[in-house]
């Protein structure tokens, strides 16, 4: 709550701080307010369309509407994360988790492949306990 509050005076002082957007969405998650977190992510993703990191807030968007149970909204997040940065390795592991939920295990297996080659070790794991 504290973050939040801190978050949100950074805001009223600077608008335009994308960074306190995207923070401030991270907490608000954290405490499930996943409504609210999906709410700054938009922000940040409306008025930063061009930013270096701009992949995190669309995996993080992602995040809060798989929570949410959101699914196929959580797999176009996944998917513009990836867009932007082919080597994500976290977006293509959300992904196939989400996949994995909706029962297209073998799209989850290739997303679960695609992230352990980019050294994400989780992804490595469920690929040797489920895509045999």
């Amino acid at each position: 709550q504290g973050a939040i509050a801190d978050y949100t005076k950074a805001i009223e002082i600077n608008p335009q701080d994308a960074a306190a957007y995207y923070n401030r969405g991270n907490a608000k998650d954290e405490l499930g307010d996943y409504q609210g977190a999906i709410s700054d992510y938009n922000r940040v993703i409306k008025q930063y369309p061009n930013h270096p990191k701009i992949h995190d807030a669309y995996n993080n968007r992602g995040l809060s509407k798989y929570k949410l149970g959101d699914y196929q909204g959580s797999i176009a997040d996944f998917n513009k994360a990836i867009e932007i940065n082919p080597q994500y390795a976290i977006a293509y592991s959300n992904r196939g988790a989400t996949k994995e939920l909706v029962g297209d295990l073998k799209g989850a297996c290739a997303d679960w492949k695609e992230a352990s080659s980019l050294g994400d070790m989780n992804a490595a794991g469920w690929v040797r306990d489920q895509c045999q």
